[in-house]
């Protein structure tokens, strides 16, 4: 009977050991993204039985979208793919700039299949894309977000106690290169998420780390740590990794947390993030050493912040911001932060953003006021690509 059960015991390893072995070896046999080295691309999918391959990403023209509730905007585009004899389906872009790219495939009626070639993956919000990556040159984009030979900062998950939204919660520190061996104090840059975002948002969507050990590394930013707050009041953490179990965030502003108390507001609770920062960072407690910026929802975070602690920081940054200037103090808080002469009020955005309105009604109230402020303005719409621009842009112009 032993020896029965040692042969059945056997023949199972050996056929697990052959799956295992047989999945290895058809993931390595196709390369999916390959980059041909001329700035062109071309996916492979091996689907033989499959009666119809798309890809779609951000590499493609864009199509518009109309929307009742936000007007129109724009969303990734689709290409055909074509079938050899072997059932690999296979598609090459034109010309790329440099650039991070996204991308999944449609399957028949599947849609947003990943591609099993590539294990470069993207969360944006409860989405999971492919990524790669276009450079022709340093200092491109495509190299401003790649991992270079330079001297490196460090990520770091920090759980810290909340007295206003009384729990713990936490954040991504980037800590620059030299801060662990050194006794240097450094400025902080408060760098906030959009909608369906949390503290991983910036540090891997937004390539934070590479940029700024890029930047710094070329002198071209000054060396400071970025802390990236979980902007949700009512979570803890990235879904699943908290103590709410399966809780569904709400992504909204102040109603209740997942045992029915009251939450706070984002702006409300900020200086519990700048306190625990500067009680257990080397920071420069000041000012002149303090900038906060952030996009969409992170971005109306900034705009309220910036009129709730006027004198607490000396550089915003506003990227695709959702604002509104339609608040019963907003002329009165609005002159406060002016009179105190910050150093940079950056608005930057999308032409076709569907926020662009409401962010050009603030800039026509500014230039009503004669506030100073800067004002970017990219191609493109409400998408990451525009926002590592801004936080590219926004960076080298701070704590100078």
């Amino acid at each position: 009977m032993k020896k029965i059960f040692l042969t059945l015991s056997m023949s199972l390893m050996i056929s697990l050991s052959s799956i295992a072995q047989e999945k290895l070896f058809n993931s390595s046999s196709i390369q999916s993204p390959i980059n041909n080295g001329d700035g062109t691309v071309t996916f492979q999918f091996y689907a033989p039985n499959a009666q119809k391959v798309e890809v779609t990403g951000d590499f493609l023209p864009q199509q518009k979208i109309e929307d009742s509730n936000f007007g129109s905007y724009e969303v990734a585009g689709v290409a055909k793919l074509t079938k050899d004899e072997n059932g690999v389906w296979k598609y090459t872009t034109q010309k790329l700039e440099p650039e991070l790219y996204s991308y999944t495939f449609n399957v028949d009626n599947l849609q947003n299949i990943k591609d099993p070639a590539n294990i470069y993956v993207n969360r944006d919000i409860i989405s999971f894309t492919n990524i790669f990556i276009i450079e022709n040159q340093e200092f491109d984009k495509g190299d401003l977000y790649s991992v270079n030979e330079v001297p490196h900062g460090n990520l770091s998950k920090v759980w810290y106690n909340s007295p206003t939204l009384k729990m713990n919660r936490r954040m991504t520190v980037y800590t620059p290169a030299g801060y662990l061996e050194g006794k240097e104090k450094y400025p902080v840059l408060y760098l906030l998420h959009g909608a369906g975002g949390d503290e991983n948002a910036w540090s891997e969507l937004g390539r934070t780390a590479q940029i700024l050990d890029n930047l710094i590394a070329k002198g071209k930013a000054k060396p400071m740590i970025v802390v990236m707050p979980n902007g949700n009041p009512n979570c803890q953490a990235a879904p699943g990794e908290w103590s709410f179990g399966m809780y569904q965030p709400s992504f909204r502003e102040g109603g209740t947390g997942p045992k029915n108390t009251p939450i706070a507001s984002m702006d409300e609770s900020f200086m519990d993030i700048v306190n625990y920062i500067d009680n257990n960072f080397r920071t420069i407690k000041d000012r002149e050493h303090r900038a906060v910026c952030g996009l969409s929802m992170g971005g109306g975070h900034t705009f309220q912040i910036s009129r709730k602690y006027p004198k607490t920081f000396d550089y915003y940054g506003l990227f695709s911001a959702a604002v509104n200037t339609k608040d019963a103090n907003f002329e009165t808080e609005m002159k406060t932060l002016f009179a105190s002469s910050p150093k940079l009020y950056w608005i930057a955005i999308g032409k076709t953003d569907f926020l662009y309105k409401m962010n050009e009604e603030l800039r026509q109230y500014l230039n009503s006021q004669n506030y100073q402020y800067k004002y970017y303005e990219t191609e493109g719409g409400h998408i990451w690509r525009n926002w590592r621009i801004y936080l590219t842009e926004f960076s080298q112009m701070i704590f100078k």
